[in-house]
């Protein structure tokens, strides 16, 4: 994708709608926001914040960033600090944030679980914890680093924000615009029932792909198998590529939400592999028509 020269972005007659961006952590999530925000012309200059000097210099010659900071120093001249980062390690970069935000800063992170978050913000940001307002856009790939900040990863994406009570609606009006001039949907939602649907719809299908993944290549004739692999295997396996940091993070974080949904899935699983063992077709026919049904019916790609 052709990325535009560094300030050199279309701004609106008022100005943008964040002066200084913090991003934590500029990999596909943190990057491609950042880059979606300096193509809307809503943001007038990015920090770049992460444990790679490399990794931050990358992302400043492709024009996601103008500069690396350190977390105080980024926390000193935000305006608003994305935190892009596994969700295990949120609450210490919060903690590190605290003393040197400013009165007006808004924090918001991009993490697939919200409630061992939020109480991770609560332990860190204490009487602050109204600077913060957790998200999740729901958009991904199984590439990452700054090479694949992509702008148009968010457009007619959800993102899902879960405001806390000590919010002001300002706040959460201003994050909310930040993702909208991503392109992004946005919604609110509990945080709690966030992690019940995700743990069903974005970790499970990630955590099968994974063990399914991790069966085959540790099959005495895996290179046989995967020679003669196809688009079904290509399509199911894809997202195990994914970031096994970022992964191993949300699987835990979302642990019981995540087991209630392995407990169901081994169910169907025995249903399936007890009408294959009897021979029972008809039973077997019925489980897949009602995943077909369910499938077709789902809603257009």
């Amino acid at each position: 994708m052709t990325r535009p020269p560094v300030g050199t972005e279309t701004q609106g007659a008022d100005g943008p709608l964040i002066p200084v961006l913090a991003v934590v952590g500029v990999g596909l999530i943190g990057g491609s926001a950042a880059l979606a925000l300096r193509q809307a012309g809503q943001v007038g200059r990015v920090l770049g914040v992460g444990r790679n000097a490399q990794s931050l210099e990358r992302a400043r010659q492709l024009g996601l960033i103008d500069a690396a900071a350190t977390p105080q120093e980024a926390a000193a001249q935000a305006d608003v600090i994305l935190l892009a980062t596994p969700v295990g390690g949120l609450g210490a970069m919060l903690a590190q944030l605290r003393p040197h935000l400013q009165p007006h800063a808004v924090l918001t992170d991009a993490g697939s679980t919200k409630a061992e978050v939020v109480a991770a913000a609560r332990a860190a940001l204490d009487e602050r914890i109204g600077q913060f307002v957790p998200g999740h856009p729901i958009a991904g790939a199984e590439r990452s680093g700054p090479d694949a900040a992509d702008a148009a990863l968010y457009r007619r994406r959800t993102v899902i924000l879960t405001p806390l009570p000590e919010n002001a609606p300002a706040e959460v009006a201003r994050v909310r615009a930040l993702w909208q001039a991503c392109g992004a949907h946005v919604i609110d939602m509990d945080a709690d029932a966030h992690d019940q649907v995700l743990a069903s719809v974005s970790h499970m299908p990630h955590l099968l792909a994974a063990a399914y993944m991790a069966q085959v290549a540790s099959a005495d004739n895996a290179a046989a198998r995967l020679a003669l692999a196809g688009t079904g295997f290509r399509d199911f396996t894809r997202i195990a590529a994914g970031s096994p940091e970022m992964w191993r993070d949300i699987f835990l974080s979302n642990r019981a939400a995540l087991r209630a949904e392995l407990a169901a899935v081994r169910a169907v699983l025995d249903q399936a592999e007890r009408a294959i063992a009897e021979g029972d077709g008809a039973a077997l026919e019925a489980l897949l028509a009602r995943a077909a049904q369910a499938r077709r019916g789902w809603r257009k790609e």
